[in-house]
This record gives C-alpha cells, sequence and structure tokens, in this order.
C-alpha cells in the first residue's frame, strides 16, 4: 500500500535514519580509535563493536536511501509512487548484528572456553531464529493472523535470550570484581530494555488504524532502539574491558608506569 507523509512525518524518519547514520559512524571511529587502550586479552569485544556498527552504519546508509527514492514530493506532501521502501536491509542487518552483540557480552566475560563456546552457538542460534521468524510477520498485513503468529515464534528465542542473560549469565558475575559487576550488570539490563523496543514498534502496525502513523512510529522506534542497542552497547563493553584493564594493571606502549618508585621520582623533579 503506497503511502502520503506530510512534511514532518517524512522529515521525522529521515531525520532519524540520518541520526543513526551519524551515531554509528562516531561509534566506529571512536571504537577504532580507543582500542589500543584495552588489554590485548578484552581487544576481540571492542572488535565486535567495531564490526557491529560498522555494519549498521552500511545498512542504514542503504535504508536512508531506499526512504529517499521511495517518496516524490508532490503538492506539498510525500507520496509513495509505486517503488517500494526495502524493509529487508533493517532484517539483514540485524541477522549480522545481533548474533554479534551477543558475542560482545560473552567475550567479554572471559569464562572458560567450553562455557564460552556453548553459549556462543546457543545464543547465536536463538538470536537467528528470532530474527528470521520476524521477517515473515513484517511483511504480513497488520491485521493478518501471519503476523500474530510470526511474532510469537520470534518471542519465543527472545525469551530464551533472556533466560541465558538472567540466568546462565547471571552466576557468573559473582566472579567478577564489584566494578565490572555492576557494568555487566547494566550491560544485561540495557539489552533487555532496548530489544523491548523491538517487538513494540513491530506490533505498531496491527494496533494503529492509521497507516501513516503506525509507519512513521515503527521506523523511529526501530532507529532508536538500534542506536541504543549497539553505540551504547558498545561504549558499556568499552567501559567494562577498560575496568578489567586496569585491573589487570595494563599499560599502552609507551605509557610511563606511574606506580614504580622510578617513575615517581622522575615525575617529582619535572
Amino acid at each position: 500500500m503506497d503511502l502520503t507523509l506530510s512534511q514532518g512525518q517524512y522529515d521525522l524518519v529521515y531525520n532519524s535514519f540520518s541520526f543513526v547514520i551519524a551515531s554509528m559512524g562516531a561509534s566506529l571511529l571512536f571504537f577504532i580509535l580507543v582500542r589500543g587502550r584495552v588489554s590485548p586479552r578484552h581487544r576481540m569485544a571492542i572488535t565486535l563493536s567495531t564490526i557491529v556498527v560498522g555494519i549498521a552504519l552500511y545498512h542504514y546508509v542503504r535504508i536512508f536511501n531506499s526512504w529517499v527514492e521511495a517518496f516524490t514530493y508532490t503538492g506539498g506532501q510525500y507520496v509513495q509512487d509505486g517503488i517500494p521502501f526495502n524493509e529487508a536491509y533493517r532484517y539483514v542487518d540485524w541477522l549480522l548484528t545481533v548474533p554479534l552483540l551477543l558475542a560482545e557480552l560473552v567475550v567479554v566475560l572471559k569464562l572458560d572456553s567450553g562455557k564460552t563456546r556453548s553459549l556462543l552457538v546457543r545464543l547465536t542460534v536463538a538470536a537467528l531464529a528470532m530474527i528470521i521468524a520476524g521477517y515473515p510477520g513484517e511483511l504480513a498485513a497488520p491485521d493478518s493472523t501471519a503476523k500474530v503468529v510470526w511474532g510469537i515464534v520470534g518471542t519465543l528465542p527472545f525469551i530464551y535470550i533472556l533466560y541465558v542473560l538472567f540466568v546462565e549469565l547471571g552466576n557468573s558475575l559473582g566472579r567478577q570484581a564489584p566494578g565490572v559487576t555492576r557494568l555487566l550488570s547494566a550491560l544485561r539490563w540495557i539489552l533487555v530494555v532496548t530489544w523491548t523496543v523491538y517487538p513494540i514498534a513491530y506490533f505498531v502496525p496491527a494496533v494503529i488504524d492509521d497507516p501513516v502513523t503506525a509507519e512513521v512510529l515503527r521506523q523511529v522506534g526501530y532507529s532508536v532502539a538500534d542506536v541504543l542497542a549497539k553505540p551504547l552497547f558498545g561504549l558499556l563493553v568499552l567501559a567494562i574491558a577498560l575496568a578489567k584493564s586496569r585491573d589487570e594493571n595494563y599499560l599502552e606502549p609507551g605509557e610511563p608506569d606511574l606506580s614504580s618508585p622510578q617513575e615517581g621520582r622522575q615525575g617529582s623533579t619535572v
């Protein structure tokens, strides 16, 4: 169904996509620049954060272009003139980035290799099942049974992911330093809160009669959730990696060890 949007409705979605592109681009550059400040044994988590925002940056450029191409400005309104907006870009992005987001959390915990491997496999399978089930529901008519059924099917692996995050990973928090434990706890809650936005946005067309309002809210909701679930999540992963690096007394190459008596004497003569 072709849509006709007011200037304000079109611009709200347009600007939300632009904001996401800027957020992903800035995060990509920042993670690259600060990666060397983290101990080598924790850099994989930062590498994963960098890859996540890089993938999202690419896909949001495609999403942004698809939105622009789908509408023509006519008589003070934006009219969708037969060129479909490509929703598949978003799901391809999630198919790649959601398993990587979960991997960031598992990798930064530094559990034993067997536990890490088991968690990565189970969380990846659940994440892929959640996203694959959501796509046909996204394409279904808002008031159709298919949308509800696929939404429920996609929710089941989401519930399983929550179980793993709060039960299995929760059991490992006691083995972390107090500061790291607080950050990890915040990380899990941010993942849950931000991911809850996705099913809300998914079901918006089913509960709002006006298709234009529903589409605008859906696109803006997904965009806000992606910023929270990727750059913000990555920043918390970075904070955990930096905290662990400090606990291990890691120093960047060329950085003076101010805790040594010799360095202390040198510093006092300046």
